[in-house]
């Protein structure tokens, strides 16, 4: 297997111009195999080396850690319940369509007040993933990654993308089980993710004050808050920057 750059004719004058030095061409031949070629980037043909020799990994490392620092959500406002360390723990469960993009503030309970139809408003010309993190009297921290901005519906709404999350002290995520498709539901008295059971994995009252997590088929997940039923201290809803 060999690469090597590549001379390619431009559309309009017909002259040679050499490809990105970001490209590599390789070409993959033996004897049980046809041969053909395989255009990758420059990134990925290190990290395919840094897979077959652990010597060449240990070597790479410090580029291969700048990559993954390079996609991790940023937050483009201050925010009052999520630390450094939070955005790095949620990065490897939120979809690859939200890598590289920035996180905007778009509601929170210090700024807007405690309002369900607040909230609400302030998402009504969104169309993209939403991330709600709640702190509650117990300065447990939680929330949930939606797939869709929230609204009023008649029905549930939203992907498998969906999930829930907790820290204090460790970090939980729990996915979608398969085994309903229960992901998100409002009206104007509740807000509500995650349900089939007895209770919702989370559920939030019109006044953004009370609340309650319970394990559902949707998440097959534990209580997220500290106790079942919670207060809410602080909220606040980020929206990703497509």
């Amino acid at each position: 297997m060999w690469y090597c750059r590549v001379q390619s004719l431009t559309e309009k004058s017909g002259a040679m111009k050499l490809m990105s030095e970001n490209i590599k061409v390789l070409y993959f031949a033996c004897d049980c195999v046809e041969p053909y070629v395989e255009i990758i980037t420059v990134n990925d043909s290190k990290r395919r080396l840094s897979l077959c020799s652990s010597e060449d990994s240990e070597a790479e490392e410090p580029e291969y850690q700048d990559e993954v620092d390079e996609v991790l959500p940023v937050l483009g406002d201050h925010s009052q319940l999520l630390d450094d360390h939070h955005p790095k723990r949620l990065a490897p469960h939120m979809p690859a369509r939200t890598q590289g993009h920035p996180w905007q503030l778009v509601y929170s309970t210090a700024t807007h007040g405690s309002s369900l139809k607040t909230l609400y408003r302030n998402m009504a010309d969104l169309d993209s993933p939403v991330l709600l993190v709640i702190k509650d009297m117990h300065k447990k921290v939680f929330g949930a990654f939606s797939s869709d901005p929230f609204r009023v519906s008649k029905y549930c709404y939203g992907t498998g993308e969906t999930f829930l999350f907790s820290f204090n002290p460790d970090f939980q995520a729990y996915r979608w089980s398969g085994e309903n498709d229960y992901f998100v539901s409002g009206n104007l008295e509740s807000l509500q993710i995650g349900g089939g059971g007895g209770g919702f994995g989370l559920w939030l009252d019109a006044d953004l004050y009370h609340g309650s997590s319970f394990s559902c088929p949707t998440f097959h997940n534990e209580s997220l808050s500290t106790q079942e039923d919670f207060i809410v201290q602080d909220l606040e809803v980020w929206t990703v920057q497509n």
